[in-house]
């Protein structure tokens, strides 16, 4: 690591304690930091993090925010989870405590070359492809952040000739202030996270922190056929590479193409990576074949665009289960890929209410109270030939932790109807 006595006997609180929070408390205090993590839940799920906790000098309060346990710290960093009116930034904000994201922790620290994907969807695809190609060309690469693995659980296992692919959202870019990407990806923009942003124009100015850093020796990759991207040339100081669909690659392989040419790596092995890769978890993935019923995982789909992707890749008919936190989006929509595809649509969550407003009168809607019912209720309505498909076009947080934990209840649901039913 570089600039390891940056944090050195700083007070640092962080504020969020999931991943993101332990992983950056645990990196802090082994850097000599004094570090208090603050949650304003206190559930069975903080409470086991605790355990994960390196040292028991690292200091914690859960259930509640207090201005007390803040006013003394040097530093807040803050987990993506954590809302930017949220009482311990209000606070610092008052203290003249700065505020950063727990990407800037591990940016400060790490030594290698950092490429960071932002858009409003693709991104968890086009950073694995882009570390999938970067490993086939020999050398060694870490994926990072908002995909699954903290920026700040690596940072201590990285050398200056290795690199890091970097998902970052818009939350995480929200409290950056020196954050620099050698290269920045923005893959496109749509409505989304207007429960977090007050309105589309203050989540693109999140999105667009990614090169706010960059220097002329910086690269920032732009989708030329995205309205609200390929004008931000002008407001950038690092080289733009503009990419695009084509016959030959989809949008995702494209952006990682144009990744790869700026590094140097021959086209011949990103064809390769691109011909071998088999998808991700929780993103259309074939889970089981039930009498002749598909089920598909597409946990990973927050956004009707997400959904549609979805339904297009489906010739047959489609039982959708859908819903979960809302994110101020139009579910209307996902009508004309849906309206001669969906047998219909089986709804759970906080959403369910504001999704049958949108699509009732179009598409035949019920509801579950839970996963398992839905998947449960699917199999009923289905014949032989349909797919299931999960597909919530929502966020996860009313019912789970993050969509993975969403993707593996509905994997486990439908392997107890595979029991149940048979082949």
């Amino acid at each position: 690591m570089r600039n390891t006595d940056f944090f050195k006997n700083k007070k640092v609180i962080i504020a969020g304690f999931a991943r993101s929070g332990i992983a950056c408390a645990n990196l802090l205090f082994s850097l000599g930091t004094d570090v208090s993590i603050s949650d304003n839940k206190e559930t069975q799920a903080t409470r086991l993090n605790l355990s994960k906790l390196k040292s028991k000098k690292i200091k914690s309060e859960l259930g509640v925010h207090t201005r007390e346990f803040l006013r003394h710290n040097d530093i807040l960093v803050i987990s993506p989870g954590v809302p930017k009116n949220a009482l311990p930034i209000l606070w610092a904000q008052e203290l003249n405590i700065p505020v950063i994201s727990e990407i800037e922790v591990a940016w400060i620290l790490c030594p290698a070359t950092v490429i960071a994907v932002t858009g409003s969807s693709g991104k968890t695809t086009v950073t694995t492809l882009i570390a999938k190609t970067i490993e086939a060309s020999g050398k060694k690469a870490f994926i990072c952040g908002n995909i699954g693995t903290p920026f700040s659980a690596e940072v201590s296992n990285i050398t200056g000739e290795d690199f890091v692919c970097l998902e970052a959202s818009s939350f995480q870019l929200e409290h950056i202030k020196d954050f620099k990407p050698k290269v920045g990806v923005m893959l496109n923009f749509s409505k989304n996270h207007l429960d977090r942003h007050k309105d589309m124009r203050e989540y693109l100015e999140a999105k667009k922190r990614i090169f706010m850093n960059q220097k002329k020796d910086d690269f920032l990759v732009l989708n030329e056929l995205d309205e609200a991207l390929k004008n931000l040339a002008k407001e950038s100081t690092g080289k733009v590479i503009y990419f695009s669909e084509t016959d030959e690659f989809n949008p995702n392989q494209a952006a990682a193409v144009a990744v790869c040419k700026i590094l140097g790596i021959d086209k011949k092995v990103c064809l390769k990576v691109f011909s071998e890769f088999k998808g991700l978890e929780h993103r259309f993935e074939q889970v089981a074949e039930i009498n002749n019923i598909k089920f598909i995982n597409d946990s990973k789909a927050t956004l009707v665009e997400s959904t549609v992707w979805a339904l297009n890749c489906i010739n047959s008919p489609v039982i959708l289960i859908a819903g979960g936190r809302d994110k101020g989006v139009d579910y209307q929509g996902i009508l004309p890929w849906a309206k001669d595809k969906v047998k219909e649509v089986i709804l759970i969550g906080e959403a369910k209410e504001k999704i049958k407003k949108a699509l009732n009168g179009f598409l035949n809607i019920s509801a579950a109270q839970s996963l398992e019912e839905a998947v449960r209720m699917a199999y009923e309505k289905s014949a032989p030939g349909d797919y299931v498909l999960f597909s919530p076009m929502c966020s996860s947080f009313d019912m789970f932790s993050d969509y993975e934990e969403r993707g593996r209840v509905f994997k486990n649901a439908v392997r107890d109807l595979k029991i149940k039913y048979g082949a």
